[in-house]
């Protein structure tokens, strides 16, 4: 006898299932009913007429009764089985109402596409369609999911699948199409099966989509996105430049294939090197004027540059006092870029707002900076100070006044 079962899944239920318990209660009644004699044969014949599924002019309610009754008990346990390994945690994750009306749409989709499907008369019962629902919709929800699996040959023994490869490969693809195709189907209703597989996968993952399931790191949409992410990012380390970014940062440089664009490259670097060297000198020579010049050269070379903290600051201040305001604002507006956890920066910002209120009119970007220097500045002059320009530069915008 060889036999493999699922028994238990590794998923936390966070709230009580109570609407799987009682599916699970009303498919063992109706099973009593249409198959032990206890209940009469008038009252089997009656739910065979009326409650199972018949392709000839079906009535309304039996899209729905039909998924409570079962052929046999091995049928009815089969999937009892199923419904509790994966059941439970779909129901604490969509909720009691939500989750009925799941398993049952899931079940009225199953019989809806066989009857589609399935050429002459049928009756069909059982409730492997809404399950199917149920287990796709598990795999949704929880694809990096383990399962354990009782495997029962001469002994017993416990192994685990990923949910993903159990519910693919095993439930799906091999029991519901290829092992019908070399072997007898019996009376199986595979295309119902498969049917509700589609149905809860679709279902599922759309109410994912619109966020009518609250979303988690592990669900299949997030699963999708971090696998097109790491495309989107192994596409992306094909660029030697992005690669060698990612690996040393914005300072990375990949040398061309190109000599003559090698030579440039190198003669740019040496360029930049050789001006900021004489930034420093002349700065270490008192003569910040001169500096200045030689910055402006810099950053006509490259606007990206932006000297040592303490250098930049100095030229910065240095146009300040030559009054060349747009230099000045440049300047420190490179300094807050480069070093934004700096010493200076809430003086920096302090006097930034001045120089955009004061002498290039430019409120909007003054209260900006201004508003941001009163929330770094704890000396209490500089403060008052911040605070008599920022309600200046707010009343000119037509502002209200900032707090004390």
């Amino acid at each position: 006898m060889f036999m493999i079962l699922p028994i238990r899944t590794e998923t936390a239920i966070r709230r009580p299932p109570h609407v799987n318990y009682l599916l699970i209660g009303v498919n063992l009644l109706a099973f009593a009913l249409l198959n032990l004699t206890v209940a009469g044969p008038v009252v089997q014949s009656w739910c065979k007429q009326h409650l199972v599924f018949s392709s000839v002019e079906p009535s309304l309610h039996q899209f729905f009764s039909y998924q409570f009754f079962h052929a046999d008990v091995w049928h009815m346990l089969g999937n009892m089985l199923f419904l509790w390994v994966f059941g439970n945690s779909v129901n604490a994750k969509m909720g009691d109402g939500p989750y009925l009306f799941f398993y049952l749409a899931g079940g009225v989709f199953a019989a809806w596409t066989y009857a589609l499907v399935q050429p002459g008369p049928f009756h069909l019962l059982g409730a492997s369609g809404s399950i199917a629902a149920v287990t796709t919709a598990y795999l949704a929800l929880f694809p990096r999911s383990r399962v354990t699996l009782l495997l029962w040959v001469f002994f017993v023994h416990f192994f685990e699948l990923p949910a993903m490869v159990l519910i693919c490969v095993k439930i799906i693809a091999w029991d519901n199409i290829v092992a019908p195709s070399i072997g007898p189907g019996g009376q199986v209703a595979y295309t119902a099966h498969l049917a509700g597989y589609l149905f809860g996968f679709v279902a599922a993952l759309g109410l994912l989509l619109v966020r009518a399931l609250p979303r988690d790191q592990f669900d299949m949409l997030a699963l999708w996105k971090r696998w097109h992410q790491r495309r989107a990012f192994a596409a992306a380390m094909t660029d030697p430049s992005a690669a060698a970014q990612a690996r040393f940062g914005t300072v990375a440089r990949v040398p061309s294939d190109d000599a003559r664009k090698r030579e440039v490259e190198a003669r740019q670097v040496d360029t930049l090197a050789a001006l900021r060297t004489r930034v420093g000198e002349l700065l270490e020579e008192r003569k910040p004027a001169e500096a200045a010049a030689v910055y402006e050269q810099l950053v006509a070379e490259d606007p990206a540059q932006c000297l040592s903290e303490i250098r930049q600051l100095e030229v910065a201040r240095e146009f300040c006092a030559a009054g060349r305001f747009p230099q000045a604002a440049a300047a420190f507006e490179r300094y807050l870029a480069a070093y934004p956890r700096g010493r200076e920066v809430g003086n920096v910002r302090l006097l930034l707002g001045i120089i955009y209120a004061r002498d290039l009119r430019r409120y909007d970007i003054a209260d900006e900076h201004l508003t941001q220097s009163m929330e770094g500045l704890h000396d209490p002059t500089r403060r008052a100070q911040c605070l008599e320009w920022l309600t200046d530069v707010r009343a000119a915008l037509g502002r209200p006044a900032p707090e004390a």
